[in-house]
This record gives structure tokens, sequence and C-alpha cells, in this order.
């Protein structure tokens, strides 16, 4: 693997549900921090294996809103839990803050969420992150206002936008537009997640020169109302080669999104080096 290559984990919910531990609403994989916490563990373990050099907390639906009495309880524990299953192997850990309401419904944003973002990016912050990763944001100005929140904690910070399942939730202007706000407040990287991985190579023509490193992690599968997503049978292989695509347009940073799982992640340790 190139040294510049920066190579994300892949989605937990995913792996959960393959490993048979339901992930319900409202909390999703969240629940599972309560219900298997080993099986997490070694999620994260595997990924690691893999040859992931970004790990991401189980964090992406421990909010306050879900989980009012114990949610600084579960993002500790998923902090622990990353931590432990990277144990013995290089890599950072990214704090995962994800949209107060539905990543696929930007009209449910609420119209104050600072105060929710600086305290979840501040939990994750004390808990001994790396780095904070907002990710699977569509409503823009939620995810300026968390990404202000995770600079405030003086953590390095990472900001991927989402298009949606049918990516047509946000525009390629629209992302890079956004993206290079981003930029401008402080934010380490630009990337974009979360869309049909064959819809990334425009999104990430929007965001080649905005002067900061990029990346994505799609998504091969569809929207599911009772597991959250259903993954659809992609080889690794095929989805190694549509990577290597971004990273001849310049990509540094790519993982997998809902739908990918471990072998997908350790094929990504093939790829050539990023603008090559």
């Amino acid at each position: 693997m190139n040294p510049a290559l920066q190579i994300l984990d892949g989605p937990m919910g995913t792996e959960l549900n393959a490993r048979g531990v339901p992930t319900p609403l409202p909390g999703w994989s969240a629940h599972a921090l309560e219900t298997a916490p080993e099986v997490v563990r070694e999620i994260h373990r595997d990924y690691a294996r893999a040859g992931a050099t970004v790990h991401t907390t189980n964090t992406f639906r421990t909010h306050a809103r879900q989980f009012p009495d114990r949610w600084r309880a579960l993002t500790s524990r998923a902090v622990e839990l990353a931590r432990s299953g990277m144990q013995g192997c290089d890599g950072r850990l990214a704090g995962s803050m994800s949209p107060l309401e539905d990543c696929y419904r930007p009209d449910l944003s609420p119209p104050e969420p600072r105060d929710e973002h600086r305290a979840m990016a501040r939990a994750l912050a004390e808990s001994g992150v790396d780095l904070l990763l907002v990710e699977t944001f569509s409503h823009v100005g939620e995810a300026l206002v968390a990404v202000q929140e995770a600079l405030d904690t003086g953590l390095p910070t990472w900001v991927s936008l989402t298009a949606g399942p049918d990516a047509d939730l946000l525009s390629v202007e629209e992302v890079r537009a956004a993206g290079a706000e981003a930029v401008r407040l402080g934010v380490e990287a630009v990337l974009v997640n979360c869309i049909p991985v064959v819809e990334v190579a425009r999104y990430l023509d929007g965001l080649r020169d905005l002067g900061s490193p990029f990346g994505a992690y799609g998504n091969t599968g569809y929207v599911d109302k009772v597991s959250g997503f259903e993954a659809r049978e992609l080889d690794p292989e095929a989805y190694r080669a549509l990577a290597g695509q971004w990273l001849a347009q310049g990509a540094s940073i790519v993982g997998g999104c809902c739908g990918t799982g471990i072998e997908h992640i350790r094929a990504l340790q093939a790829l050539d080096s990023p603008g090559s």
C-alpha cells in the first residue's frame, strides 16, 4: 500500500447485521454497544487486520436524542471498544459525528443544532479520539455547525457530505461550495460518502482543487426501514477498481460505507498511489 494513501474502515451496521446482531430503530448500530459489545470490538479488530489506517467509532447514533440518559456512557464505551479493537495495529481513531436526525432527510435538520453537536464533539474529544469525522451530512448548514464545534475542540477535523442513496440531495456544486467553506474554517480533509459507488467520481471532481486532501467511501445497496440499509453484493475487487478511479482523480482517502465489509477494505490495500 502506498504510504500516502489513508484507508478508512467500513460500516459497522452492515457487519453487525451480517453477524446476526440486530440494529433496530431508533439507535441502529448503537444498540450493539449494550447488546453485543464484544462483536463491536471484533469488527474493529477485523477492520484493523484488513488494513484500515483510520478507524471510526460506533457513535453515529449515540445522541442524546436517542439515548437521553446514557448517551455519554455509550459514546465513551464506543471509543473504548474501537481503541481496544485497534490494539497492536497502526492507525488513528476518528470520532464519528452525524446528523442529529436522518442523514437522508435534510428537511428534518433542527434549527438550532449547535449545543448538541458541541456536546458530542467534546464528549468524543474527552474520550480520547485522535480526530473528529463529521460525516454523512446532507444539510450543509448543520454540517458546518458540527464542523465548527469539532474544530473548537482543537482536534483535527474531517467533513464528509452525502447526496443520499439516489445521489439527488446535494448537487456537485453544492458539495463543492460546502467543502470550500469547511476548508476555510480549517478542516483537514473533505470527503463524500453514503452515495452509490457509481456516483462517487462526479462528486470528487468538485473537490479536486479545494487545496485539501479529499476522498470518498461509497455504498452498495439500498435503504431499509427496518435494518437501516440492506447490502447488495459487490465484489471487493470491483470496489477496489472503482476506488482506483477515485485515486486517479487525486483522492488520497478511501474506505467503505453501507453495504461494503471487511473484504472490501482488505482489497483497498492493493491500490496504487493517489493521482497515479
